[in-house]
């Protein structure tokens, strides 16, 4: 293969290092075991070099989240590059590179094409290198490693601690948890109301069933003596029936209970008012799991119900490991007892565990329970499986998931054939990207509507400018045609009297000429006249 480069990822930043005897190495003699103890042995086996330390400690976050990934980061692109060159695809390299993230070695020969190995040549290299990397590397110290090591270590995990705020299947965790216990205590907590009080009104117990409204009646009788015909409406009230709010009435004036002190009283109805506040509490727990677990799981939720899928997610860890379970260990989950107490004496194994909880295993015949919860696993593995890994959570997979279950248990009744899973999976499919389609046809309407008045606030105010423009340019125009047309009636005026004053002289040439013409003509008829008289004579 030629020369091996080694690239070592520490908190620091990236140190690359070349082997010169990796013959040696391969051998597994002592030798080299010893070396990698001694520095002085070590270092002549290890060159470094180049090291790209980190610019701050989220630099330093960023990257090794990319190398956990596996993912080569731009600022190890740039490292290898710079150190080793890029290699041409059809030209094979002439060294190989050791890295230790399998992964990573596979991002780097795809990226970069640079051959990568690992194997135990590179671990014993890496090995040396991380017990000696202060000595290594020129103008490091080995408590700047140590605390470079702590600070990315804990930065890596607040990192990886993070999730999304939305969705926290960690909260369903501790709320069925918590909802599971309150029951418990209340119901403990009821009872315990139910004996204290029947000491001072013991037939208020047969009349009265519910817990809570026992604890409710005896908060606001009290004592029974003071009971009254004018407090029936507000026992009507909280028992909701007339008559047995009046055969509590009787029964508190024949009762055969003991006596109370008022002292003693007020610690029965502060502990009545507990148990009550304790129960509105888990009215508001379970509405709040119901918002959580549509939130998270929405599929789930609408396919086996909020507190079975919550039971399910609490069982598993978390909504990523129930996705990770295989339709087998969903369906007996919850029963892990049963199962290996079945192993271990070689009896029948358990056919559900927390989903026996559902309607659809109630709803089946004793036959079909368990074909029925095989089929049911099936199905909440693939809705667990979409609520974990979708990025956009919706009930659409869930219902027709449901409505698959309810066709199956018609097809175990009547043999009704149902559809298959894929025509159902690709009808949802289609439907869920029309949808997709139709929101971004109208957000972009929606944004061309709200967008159009400032376009035509700027169409009218572009408008509204070359009309201010233009009305300048006619006020100037008039302006200047005013005054033209001034100058222009001054030249009129002028041309006039000039026209005038040349009429004028023409009327005058005209009638000089007139006169003399009218003057040779006198003359010309008295020569001819003088000529005839001649002739005459």
């Amino acid at each position: 293969m030629g020369r091996l480069y080694v690239l070592f990822e520490s908190a620091s930043g990236y140190a690359l290092f070349k082997v010169k005897e990796s013959e040696v190495i391969a051998e597994k003699d002592d030798a080299f075991q010893k070396s990698v103890v001694d520095f002085g042995r070590f270092s002549q086996i290890v060159e470094l070099v180049g090291f790209a330390p980190f610019r701050s400690r989220e630099d330093a976050l960023d990257n090794i989240l990319s190398v956990s990934e596996g993912k080569m980061h731009e600022h190890l692109r740039t490292f290898l590059e710079m150190n080793l060159g890029q290699v041409k695809s059809k030209k094979k390299a002439k060294f190989s590179l050791g890295v230790a993230e399998e992964k990573l070695a596979a991002s780097i020969t795809e990226q970069l094409n640079i051959p990568c190995q690992r194997g135990e040549t590179v671990r014993e290299v890496l090995r040396g290198i991380r017990n000696h990397f202060a000595k290594l590397t020129p103008g490091m110290k080995s408590d700047d490693v140590v605390k470079a090591q702590l600070g990315l270590g804990h930065t890596f995990s607040r990192a990886t601690v993070k999730f999304n705020v939305n969705r926290v299947d960690n909260m369903i965790i501790q709320s069925i948890a918590l909802l599971d216990q309150l029951d418990k205590d209340v119901n403990t907590f009821a009872m315990r109301v139910r004996e204290w009080y029947s000491w001072h009104f013991p037939e208020l117990v047969k009349l009265v069933n519910d817990n809570i409204m026992f604890a409710r009646v005896a908060q606001f009788v009290k004592n029974k003596k003071n009971l009254s015909e004018d407090d029936l409406d507000g026992l009507e009230d909280i028992v909701g029936d007339a008559g047995v709010a009046s055969k509590v009435l009787d029964a508190a004036r024949a009762s055969m209970g003991t006596d109370i002190s008022e002292f003693d009283m007020i610690n029965v109805c502060t502990f009545a008012k507990r148990v009550i506040e304790l129960h509105e509490y888990r009215k508001q727990l379970y509405d709040y799991l119901l918002s959580k677990m549509h939130a998270v799981a929405p599929n789930l939720s609408a396919l086996i119900g909020e507190m079975v899928g919550a039971r399910l997610i609490s069982h598993a860890g978390s909504l990523t490991s129930l996705a990770k379970y295989p339709a087998s260990t969903l369906q007996i989950l919850g029963a892990e007892k049963a199962l290996f107490r079945a192993l271990k004496t070689r009896g029948n194994t358990p056919k559900y565990g927390l989903i026996y909880h559902s309607t659809f295993i109630g709803q089946a015949s004793a036959k079909n329970k368990g074909r029925i919860s095989r089929y049911l696993a099936n199905k909440c593995s693939s809705a667990a499986r979409i609520d974990a890994f979708s990025d956009t959570p919706t009930k659409e997979y869930g219902e027709a998931l449901r409505q698959q279950c309810q066709d199956r248990l018609e097809f175990y009744q009547s043999g009704t054939a149902p559809r298959k899973n894929v025509d159902v999976m690709s009808e949802v499919f289609d439907r869920l990207n029309k949808n997709k389609k139709s929101k971004k046809n109208s957000e972009d309407s929606e944004d061309e509507e709200e967008s159009s008045p400032v376009k035509k606030r700027r169409v009218s105010e572009d408008e509204a400018e070359p009309v201010k423009k233009s009305k300048k340019k006619s006020k100037k125009k008039s302006k200047s045609s005013s005054n033209m047309s001034v100058s222009v009636d001054d030249e009129n005026e002028d041309d006039s009297k000039a026209s005038s004053s040349s009429s004028s002289s023409k009327k005058k040439k005209k009638s000089s000429s007139s006169k003399s013409s009218s003057s040779s003509s006198s003359s010309s008829s008295k020569k001819s006249s003088k000529k005839k008289r001649k002739r005459d004579d």
